[in-house]
């Protein structure tokens, strides 16, 4: 990412991307099968510590992102090929059966505050992608103004999450179960190409695979 000149294109595609990296898509199918026995309103407080906890994780990696990478010697290619790696997981995970993993947990309720933290903060709400560009980014900001937009976007992505997960009840009363796991497939494959092209910036990046970076 270029943050040199903020135009258009920016914009769009650092709001594309937060959208994959913060937005409700992923997380919406976990938090149902994890919520599914809370009454609404346990249910809408989940989500909203969910979101909460996610966008003050998100704010928190953008601000200290680049200063991680210098302690820890790493680059914004070594952060993107983790970031890809956990992602494919995750993607693949989408794919091969969604709910399977919450469905064949025990049957004992969790505590609700614990499950709005982990798993679905993160790394359901705020995945790999979102951290990914977070630490990146935090990393190619070269004014207040660029720091601002990233900040502006992340709020304004966080609000979406709010609106979707606070209101969770009504939004699962309109939610066709079948649609949805076939939503879910198709997002995980999309998923998997977002994996493979942060792998191949990565590499690039690490001067790995030759290539001009992105």
């Amino acid at each position: 990412m270029d943050f040199s000149v903020i135009d258009v294109q920016l914009v769009v595609t650092l709001l594309l991307l937060l959208l994959v990296g913060m937005g409700p898509k992923i997380a919406l199918v976990p938090f149902l099968e994890k919520t599914k026995h809370y009454e609404p309103e346990t249910q809408r407080a989940v989500g909203r510590r969910m979101v909460v906890t996610a966008v003050v994780t998100a704010i928190v990696l953008f601000a200290t992102g680049a200063l991680l990478m210098r302690l820890l010697h790493i680059t914004a290619g070594a952060v993107a090929v983790a970031g890809a790696i956990i992602l494919a997981i995750l993607a693949i995970e989408m794919v091969a059966g969604p709910g399977k993993k919450v469905e064949e947990d025990p049957g004992v309720q969790e505590d609700p505050s614990r499950v709005a933290v982990y798993p679905l903060a993160i790394p359901y709400l705020l995945n790999p992608v979102g951290i990914t560009i977070l630490i990146v980014a935090s990393g190619e900001v070269v004014s207040i103004a660029s720091a601002g937009l990233v900040l502006g976007l992340v709020l304004f992505v966080g609000a979406l999450d709010y609106l979707v997960f606070s209101n969770i009840d009504k939004v699962a009363k309109r939610l066709n179960p079948v649609t949805l796991v076939i939503s879910e497939v198709v997002f995980g494959i999309l998923l998997t190409a977002v994996a493979v092209e942060l792998m191949v910036f990565g590499l690039r990046s690490l001067e790995i695979i030759a290539g001009a970076k992105h």
